[in-house]
């Protein structure tokens, strides 16, 4: 019952040391991931006691990964360092690298998502929440104790919607959740999340949460129509945006009818996505397919 991120997933943490990284490895240890180390070439060879875990530090993901076995990689470093840190990761041959970080230029987005794809690494982010398999393993900012396990995939661009919908769905629990983060260029999208949940046997129904700017929403509707047979219900964030103006984190600029959330979900619903107005009624429709599911399956 997940994607990406399991209870075997072996978690490193660049910039661990630092004050977020710190806190946020803390976070991710009580949730029960497996945090096996951390990276600061400054500290390497010391650990950190992080009361009923002491963690080692290492000098670069490639020593990480030779002493144990770690598989993926979170990202707290600052902007300016970014790149650097995900090429690293990329050049040791990390699965999968969790950018958490915020201000990255974009240039640097460009080039070290292409970077990493030409590696076989797997980007989540850059300015994203990162990932939570609740009960098996949570690497990056989500809270771990507002849902559980259930059968609902979500992917979001927006880390605040990720945590409402979580919460407002807690009763029913998701597999993965994946916040891909609402930069101009990201390594992870919506429709390679919806490929993922496509796959995964233990995923009834998929939450896709988009915003305005760009056309991610309207590619994923694409998507949808050719390749995904499970429910899908959508949300948009921003009907309420002026025309012409850069708006919130994603930078994502409306012009015309180009990029707005009408637009976007209108290409959706046209692929039998169901739509909510809000986050609210936005649970209330994966309540109503999820029994309409049920429903079929025990007829």
């Amino acid at each position: 019952m997940a994607i990406f991120l399991t209870k075997e997933s072996r978690v490193l943490v660049q910039g661990m040391t630092g004050g977020e990284g710190m806190k946020h490895t803390r976070r991710m240890l009580a949730a029960g991931t497996n945090v096996v180390g951390g990276v600061n070439p400054r500290k390497a060879g010391q650990a950190v006691d992080f009361d009923d875990r002491v963690v080692p530090v290492f000098g670069s993901v490639a020593d990480g990964m030779r002493a144990t076995g770690a598989d993926v990689t979170v990202v707290f470093v600052p902007p300016a360092f970014t790149r650097a840190a995900v090429v690293e990761a990329a050049d040791a041959g990390i699965g999968l690298a969790v950018v958490i970080t915020e201000g990255v230029p974009v240039h640097d987005s460009v080039a070290f998502t292409s970077y990493a794809k030409k590696k076989g690494t797997r980007i989540i982010g850059p300015n994203c929440p990162g990932l939570i398999t609740p009960g098996q393993s949570n690497a990056g900012i989500i809270p771990a104790d507002i849902t559980r396990s259930g059968r609902v995939g979500l992917v979001s661009k927006s880390g605040t919607l990720t945590y409402q919908l979580m919460y407002e769905l807690r009763d029913i629990g998701f597999s993965t959740c994946v916040g891909i983060g609402g930069d101009p260029v990201v390594g992870t999208s919506h429709i390679d999340c919806l490929a993922a949940f496509q796959d995964d046997p233990d995923t009834e129904l998929v939450v896709l949460i988009g915003e305005i700017g760009g056309d991610a929403e309207e590619r994923a509707a694409a998507y949808i129509r050719d390749h995904v047979t499970k429910p899908v219900v959508g949300y948009i964030a921003g009907f309420t945006a002026p025309e012409g103006r850069t708006m919130g984190h994603a930078g994502a600029i409306v012009s015309g009818s180009a990029g707005t959330a009408r637009a976007k979900k209108e290409a959706l619903e046209a692929v039998g996505v169901r739509v909510g107005d809000t986050p609210t009624e936005t649970a209330r429709l994966v309540l109503s397919l999820l029994d309409t599911v049920h429903e079929a399956s025990e007829a």
